[in-house]
C-alpha cells in the first residue's frame, strides 16, 4: 500500500474482491442495506464487487447479519448452534463476543474455528504466554524449594 495506512478496500487498487467484506454500521443500517442501483452499498457488494459473504456489524443493536452470495444474489445466512456464521473458506466463524479489549467492553466482532474455539488477537496470545511463562516460574521455584529441604542445591 506504499507505505500508506488505509482503513478501507478500494477495489480498482486490490483488483480482486475480498471473500468477505465487512461493514461497521455507523448509522441505523439502512445504508449498508441500500439496494439502489449504482448508488447503494448492498447493491453494489452484491452485483460489483461480488465478495461471496457480506457481513454488517451493528454494535449499537449488538448484531451481526451475514450473507453469502449464492446464485448471484446475497442470502441471508442462518447462525449455527454457538450463535456463529461459518465462513468454510477461511476455515473459520464470525459472531459476537461479549468482553473487555482495549480497554472498552462492549459486544466486539470476533473469530472461531470451526470447532467453536475462539481465535486469540496477538495481545491475547501474548498474555496467554506470559501467564504461562509466569506459571512454569512459579513451579521451578517450588522445585528448587523442595530440594533444598531435601538438602540438596539445586543450581549445583
Amino acid at each position: 500500500m506504499n507505505g500508506q495506512t488505509r482503513r478501507s478496500y478500494v477495489l480498482w487498487r486490490e483488483f480482486i474482491a475480498p471473500l468477505i467484506a465487512l461493514e461497521f454500521v455507523s448509522g441505523d443500517g439502512s445504508e449498508e442495506r441500500d439496494k439502489t442501483p449504482w448508488k447503494g452499498k448492498f447493491w453494489i457488494y452484491e452485483q460489483v464487487i461480488r465478495p461471496p459473504f457480506y457481513g454488517i456489524y451493528e454494535v449499537n443493536k449488538a448484531s451481526v447479519a451475514v450473507y453469502e452470495l449464492i446464485g448471484g444474489q446475497y442470502q441471508l445466512l442462518a447462525a449455527n448452534e454457538r450463535g456463529h456464521y461459518p465462513i468454510p473458506p477461511l476455515g473459520v466463524e464470525l459472531g459476537l463476543w461479549q468482553g473487555q479489549y482495549q480497554n472498552m467492553k462492549l459486544p466486539w466482532l470476533r473469530w472461531w474455528d470451526l470447532q467453536g474455539n475462539l481465535l486469540l488477537t496477538g495481545e491475547e496470545r501474548a498474555e496467554q504466554e506470559h501467564q504461562r511463562a509466569e506459571q512454569e516460574r512459579q513451579r521451578a521455584e517450588r522445585l528448587a524449594a523442595q530440594l533444598r529441604s531435601l538438602g540438596i542445591e539445586p543450581d549445583a
